[in-house]
């Protein structure tokens, strides 16, 4: 797709732009320099080709959204310091099968039903070190880190509420005067792509581990000591306020609360003495390089925005509105899905709502499925770690390398435009 963007976009800035996001793509995906580094280079090559500014480009890695997830990755390493991850660990192999498949269903079923209610970013720094510890194979580490991050993404589209796009959807239907589904009328809408997608997506990974065993190792405890009890506590606090501060219309407005703050203010109660977890050395821990990266993404969504190249990409959408609907979905799903793996999906879904919006009013079609077609296929970016915050996040255990992410989530990135486009035409 990058390729074709830049034969066919003809002004030069585009054709620049391009390649400078190419050049970046592949030294992620190949290795060519440590990710942090290439994470960097935005900062030297979009103002050297005069594609932002330096001050535009520095501003992006300090978002407020990079402070959750440093408030998330000190909580992770406070379950990871304390021990407790062994626990759980031991709790979900008592509830699936002790098999390779069993756990990666475990953790993607799990991933996927509490990043329905809580942000898919938070549960997997959670369900990281928990996925680490199950086993010492390298080969059941990948498959469990995927499951945890592909689990989390999957389940965040079944409401609302489960991650950034769909409320920036549920925003935009009401700016253009259209009534947004409800909380139920959403879940419906999504449960069939979800429940097929956790059908699907773990027994794929699972491929090639049958009858695998995942064995208890001889540390595998059972009960909780006093201070893995006294962070249980503070954890069911952190997830009692989540709860009670997403809104859930017109049920229940939330407190207010801002989210990263709160995760923020939770990882940094981890080095308060008396009740905290850690020391400072133990920030050393945190990857520091995944930071870096989301700063390089909202500086690669911002330099699209800021060019001329959305309404070219415009213009190129208006020719499709010849193909069946079925085929249209599908190839916007695709579009979606494929040009989200190198930048925020938040950033993206931002851009490409008012896009879709104009195409389905041109082309005739229900604007409500476009959009939403659009808004999911956002969340089903499984290839690069740039894509989405569960990629991310498990890329820092420093187990995946990117190509292999890339491998395996190309196929998973199929699967999920596939079920999602047939649950559209069919089902919406």
């Amino acid at each position: 797709m990058i390729g074709w963007l830049a034969t066919t976009l003809f002004l030069p800035q585009h054709a620049l732009l391009i390649g400078v996001v190419s050049v970046l793509v592949i030294l992620w995906t190949n290795e060519g320099l440590p990710m942090g580094v290439v994470s960097l280079l935005p900062l030297l090559l979009f103002p050297l080709f005069g594609l932002l500014e330096f001050q535009a480009v520095a501003v992006n890695y300090a978002k407020p959204v990079i402070f959750l997830f440093l408030g998330g990755f000190m909580v992770a390493i406070a379950i990871k310091e304390t021990g407790l991850h062994k626990i759980i660990a031991h709790r979900l192999l008592s509830l699936f099968p002790n098999s390779a498949r069993g756990m990666i269903y475990s953790l993607a079923i799990t991933a996927a039903l509490l990043s329905s209610f809580l942000s898919n970013t938070t549960i997997t720094l959670m369900l990281l070190p928990i996925a680490l510890f199950l086993t010492e194979n390298v080969r059941f580490k990948i498959r469990f880190l995927l499951a945890t991050a592909y689990g989390a993404s999957i389940g965040g589209v079944l409401t609302p509420i489960g991650t950034p796009p769909n409320l920036i959807l549920m925003g935009y239907l009401e700016d253009i005067g259209t009534v947004p589904p409800t909380f139920l009328e959403w879940m419906i809408y999504t449960f069939p792509v979800v429940s097929m997608m956790l059908i699907v997506v773990p027994f794929v990974l699972s491929m090639g581990l049958e009858g695998e065993r995942v064995e208890r190792g001889p540390d595998m405890v059972t009960t909780l000591n006093s201070t893995q009890q006294r962070l249980v506590y503070i954890l069911y606090a952190l997830v009692l306020l989540l709860l009670l501060n997403s809104p859930i219309e017109p049920l229940h407005s939330g407190l207010g609360l801002n989210e990263k703050m709160l995760l923020l203010g939770f990882g940094l109660l981890m080095f308060v003495p008396g009740i905290g977890f850690l020391r400072w050395r133990d920030i050393n821990q945190v990857p520091f390089e995944i930071i870096f990266l989301f700063g390089a993404g909202f500086s690669i969504a911002n330099a699209f925005m800021y060019s001329s190249i959305i309404g070219e990409i415009t213009a190129y959408l208006l020719g499709l509105e010849g193909l069946p609907l079925w085929l249209l979905l599908f190839v916007i799903a695709l579009f979606v899905s494929f040009s989200t793996e190198i930048t925020s999906n938040t950033a993206l879904i931002s851009i490409m709502l008012p896009i879709f919006h104009a195409f389905s009013q041109q082309a005739g079609l229900d604007e409500q499925v476009v959009l939403m077609v659009a808004t999911i296929a956002a969340s089903y970016a499984f290839m690069l770690p740039i894509a989405t915050p569960p990629n991310a996040i498990v890329m820092s255990s420093g187990v995946i390398m990117v190509r292999e992410m890339a491998r395996i989530g190309f196929g998973i990135n199929l699967i999920g435009v596939v079920l999602l486009s047939l649950t559209a035409y069919f089902y919406w």
